[in-house]
């Protein structure tokens, strides 16, 4: 981890000397290894399967695929390319591509952001980035050296905007956190889901160093696990007390009084407050309105959707069977067994008790709610 103003960080993701290189998360817990990714169809890989994941850290995978794009092709165009020709850490006022094609170029990234949008159907996060990338793309002049800039100065942007997105959000929601409360959360919305600080997770991780004491139940997320191998592993980084359970013990610790809230990530929110979210969410938003407990979402704005009405709209993704039917290499059914994998489920509106964003706190969601919050661009919308 690396402190940013005050807060560590997990460098999920960056771009350094024009590649893409990303902690693969397939490996977590038992290795720490860092992937280097030269290519888009390298990292539509990656995100596909998800060594790569986590709705904001696909955002800005899709922007640096097209940054990663546009990197390949100007190695290819010029005579004696440099080394590299982006990184995050150095200037990018720079570029030396006179002569390069501008429509050729154009043609390039547009080919990379059909081929980054096709890679996970369901997180928000990647169209949006992949439409900010596109906008700049389209409308950065006929120079091919300011074209350049402006394609690499958007695509840092987008990272370094959603870093602070989600110190925002932590900020925004650690007053939900009291000492001694046992919080239940699901699936990875941690520092490996994000640009490095969390949203769900950001929430626990500013209310601890504000000096709280609380424990987290960590649901292990079947069929990939991700609540057992990354929110555990981050919360124990972090100092901060977590059980793993399986994802059907939970409803047993909200029977026994054991629960205080829950708080998730989401993948889509739609124009009404319905969100998607991994698989097992709706079940615990269920569970929150029979025991009478808060449910909690954090989400930045780039994961509300503005052009869908409700979560019947939002496109679900549905994986391969053999995540079901193997673990760890090791077949769990029988040869054949039909399976139904969906990675994410809808929990409708009207079971959240409030978004925690980075634009504040919106109680008891609605579609006029989130309507005026997208308007002011601020506000709490209490």
């Amino acid at each position: 981890m690396y402190e940013h103003k005050g807060r560590m960080v997990i460098p999920t993701i960056d771009y350094r000397a024009g590649m893409v290189r990303i902690i693969d998360q397939s490996l977590l817990p038992r290795e720490e290894k860092i992937l280097e990714l030269s290519t888009v169809d390298e990292l539509g890989e990656a995100i596909q399967s998800l060594k790569v994941r986590g709705a904001p850290a696909i955002g800005i995978a899709a922007a640096y695929g097209v940054l990663l794009a546009l990197e390949n092709f100007l190695r290819e165009k010029i005579k004696r390319p440099p080394a590299f020709f982006f990184d995050r850490l150095k200037d990018t006022k720079s570029i030396a591509c006179s002569g390069v094609d501008v429509k050729e170029m154009r043609e390039q990234l547009s080919g990379a952001q059909e081929v980054l949008a096709g890679t996970r159907p369901t997180a928000f996060n990647l169209f949006w980035a992949l439409e900010r990338m596109r906008a700049v793309v389209k409308g950065g002049g006929s120079d091919p050296g300011g074209l350049c800039r402006q394609i690499a100065r958007e695509a840092f942007r987008i990272h370094e905007e959603e870093l602070e997105i989600e110190i925002a959000i932590g900020a925004n929601g650690s007053s939900v956190i009291e000492n001694g409360m046992n919080v239940l959360t699901h699936c990875n919305a941690g520092g490996l889901a994000t640009a490095g600080y969390g949203t769900a997770l950001a929430v626990l991780y500013r209310a601890h160093e504000d000096g709280k004491r609380f424990h987290v139940f960590a649901d292990e997320t079947r069929p990939l696990l991700q609540g057992a191998r990354l929110t555990a592993w981050e919360l124990d980084e972090r100092g901060i007390s977590v059980t793993v359970l399986c994802d059907a013990a939970a409803p047993s610790l909200f029977a026994a009084g054991r629960i205080d809230l829950v708080i998730v990530g989401a993948d889509r929110v739609a124009g009404n407050g319905d969100i998607a979210n991994k698989i097992g969410t709706l079940g615990l938003a269920v569970l929150c309105e029979k025991y009478q407990k808060p449910f909690y979402v954090a989400a930045p704005w780039s994961t509300f959707d503005p052009t869908i009405t409700s979560g019947t709209e939002i496109p679900i993704e549905e994986r391969m069977g053999e995540e079901v039917t193997c673990f760890s290499g090791v077949q769990t059914a029988p040869q054949g067994s039909m399976v139904y994998n969906p990675a994410f489920d809808v929990t409708p509106a009207q079971l959240i008790t409030a978004f925690i964003t980075e634009r504040g706190v919106i109680e008891h969601p609605d579609t006029e709610k989130i309507r005026t919050i997208a308007q002011s661009g601020s506000g709490g919308g209490r």
